[in-house]
């Protein structure tokens, strides 16, 4: 059986067998309920995953992101004081950092300069709430700090995708 010629983000030539990630995603946008389908199949197949941990009170991370809850970041963004655009014009990173204060700040300072360098504006941060109790002690000895990162995204021709 041969791969499918290149198409989109798919690269043949970097096809071979490996265990652990999926990713299903319309490479313009397009929502669908086969997308869902895809992503839900690909949590199904993975069960036997290395990934998944020794840990029984930590999950292993694994799911299924439909699509950015919009209502819900800008609720939080305006709680921030942050000027969101109109329409869909930002974007979120889900950032994981080190606990470390000095060493989180220079992260933090990498990845504005890099939204910089893109074209992008940074627009702010928010902290994700965490409950460390909730976690098993494996996880929680590790546990990173967890942000997100709103950045204001330049406009993307659709000729681009």
């Amino acid at each position: 059986m041969q791969p499918p010629a290149p198409y989109g983000l798919y690269e043949p030539s970097t096809e071979h067998d490996a265990c652990g990630v999926g990713f299903v995603a319309n490479i313009k946008g397009a929502r669908s309920r086969d997308i869902v389908d895809q992503g839900l199949e690909v949590l199904r197949r993975l069960s036997h995953r290395a990934a998944c941990g020794a840990d029984p009170d930590t999950g292993d991370g694994a799911g299924i992101l439909i699509q950015l809850p919009d209502r819900f970041l800008r609720a939080e963004g305006q709680k921030l004081g942050l000027e969101l655009p109109p329409g869909r014009r930002f974007g979120i990173g889900q950032v994981f950092l080190p606990p470390d204060p000095a060493a989180r700040a220079a992260c933090e300072r990498v990845l504005e300069e890099v939204v910089v360098e893109e074209g992008q504006r940074v627009l702010g941060w928010r902290d994700v709430p965490t409950d460390p109790a909730r976690v098993g002690p494996t996880a929680r000895a590790v546990m990173p700090v967890f942000r997100q990162l709103y950045v204001r995204m330049r406009r993307v021709p659709p000729s681009a995708y």
